[in-house]
């Protein structure tokens, strides 16, 4: 049993990135599949997949690299968690490097990044920022 889902799928993530692995498989979710769909979008990672065997469901990730070989992904801190929950409004949404990063936000009208939630007058849950 896991308690926080969202720390394990960033904590698998950067695990893999800091071996070297080129994929990371996670039991999915639709939130976590949300969270990689926005991973993918700002290009993070190359790709995800949902595997279904059975009755289970599994995320592939597919890591991303640059050329020197070092992950594109180097931080991320999960910033809202299960016994202390972090609402925002859309004027104090943190920004991540000064915008370099992103915060992925779980907003009313679905998962988005702090920016797209910004431009759409939206507030929210900040799950976690990515550097």
């Amino acid at each position: 049993m896991n308690t926080d889902p969202i720390a394990d799928l960033l904590t698998r993530i950067r695990n893999a990135s800091l071996v070297g692995s080129s994929m990371v498989e996670i039991p999915a979710s639709n939130l976590k599949v949300e969270i990689a769909k926005v991973l993918l979008q700002e290009g993070y990672v190359r790709s995800y997949e949902i595997r279904e065997d059975g009755k289970h469901r599994t995320l592939r990730v597919l890591l991303k690299y640059d050329e020197e070989g070092y992950s594109v992904i180097r931080k991320l801190k999960r910033v809202s968690k299960p016994g202390l929950r972090k609402y925002f409004g859309m004027k104090k949404l943190p920004r991540v490097l000064g915008g370099a990063g992103v915060s992925i936000v779980t907003t009313n009208k679905g998962i988005m990044t702090d920016r797209t939630a910004r431009r759409e007058n939206l507030g929210g849950e900040v799950l976690c920022q990515v550097e």
